[in-house]
């Protein structure tokens, strides 16, 4: 085959580990090959893996490639890591197995036909074929993503923040829905992470609400959902220390959320890449905040 054939390729997962999807796009000369999928259990990891795989597999003939990822575990690992892990019988120099491993050597195999140089590209930078495969892998995702059960009889909370810096000015914004009107709150503080703000959202937003009251609090952040859904139970039965004996992080807040939620009956609803009205306007609230 004469020519180069290029490829996008992007994957991920949401949460990680969680709902993952992949994609890849294959230009040669004036034809193109979208490929995508989906895995309910998965990492981000791993969805970067499949997606080499996957559009490498297209490749029916040797090819000479331009492979582009934004990936630098996709990246660093087949050109770097790969001769190392396979030497040390894909173990770590401690003794434990190489994470994925099975990809890497399926992945190995494919790149074996092809000569290919493989190109690292800054995520949302602007590359419109990196935006491209962007979307076309959260698409795959969000095919087997649970839809939103939105109950009509019980009130709904969003919540949002924002943060300029790691810590910095940052800002949170709560919208209460009930019965068709809307009730809102915001905040700010001048030294504070994202994280600090998604927690203090949720806090007052709840302070909106009578205690023992039903409702859904919707929020697109990983870190909240989680901690409230997953994490929570663990840390307080370890005194609020993780599993490596390091303190939970923000525990203040998390000890002050956790309390307060045991006075409503809640439903935590993960609202990440949803378009709902609340979650804009407590989006809208968060940055309203000077």
């Amino acid at each position: 085959m004469t020519g180069t054939v290029i490829i996008y390729s992007d994957g991920g997962a949401d949460p990680n580990p969680g709902i993952g999807g992949w994609a890849a796009i294959l230009r040669f000369g004036e034809h193109e090959k979208i490929l995508k999928g989906n895995d309910p259990k998965a990492t981000n990891n791993r969805m970067e893996l499949q997606a080499a795989i996957h559009a490498l597999r297209a490749l029916k003939r040797p090819c000479e490639v331009e492979f582009h990822t934004d990936s630098e575990y996709l990246r660093r690992g087949i050109t770097e890591g790969v001769g190392k892990w396979a030497e040390a019988g894909w173990y770590t120099k401690a003794g434990r197995p190489i994470p994925n491993a099975e990809l890497w050597q399926e992945l190995i195999k494919l790149t074996d036909s092809h000569s290919i140089q493989w190109h690292w590209v800054r995520g949302h930078s602007g590359d419109p074929n990196n935006e491209r495969v962007d979307r076309l892998a959260r698409e795959a995702r969000l095919a087997i993503t649970p839809k939103i059960d939105l109950e009509v009889d019980i009130p709904r909370l969003y919540v949002r923040a924002s943060c300029r810096g790691n810590p910095g000015p940052g800002a949170w914004g709560a919208a209460l829905e009930w019965q068709g009107s809307w009730d809102e709150r915001n905040g700010s503080e001048t030294s504070t992470t994202n994280n600090r703000m998604e927690l203090t959202a949720a806090i007052e937003g709840l302070k909106l609400v009578p205690p023992e009251s039903r409702l859904q609090i919707f929020t697109t952040s990983d870190y909240l959902y989680q901690g409230m859904t997953r994490w929570l139970q663990s840390w307080q039965a370890n005194d609020w220390k993780k599993k490596d004996g390091q303190p939970v992080a923000n525990a203040d807040l998390w000890r002050k959320l956790a309390k307060l939620a045991r006075e409503y009956d809640l439903i935590w609803v993960n609202a990440k890449g949803q378009r709902l009205e609340g979650l804009d306007l407590a989006g809208r609230l968060a940055a309203d905040v000077g």
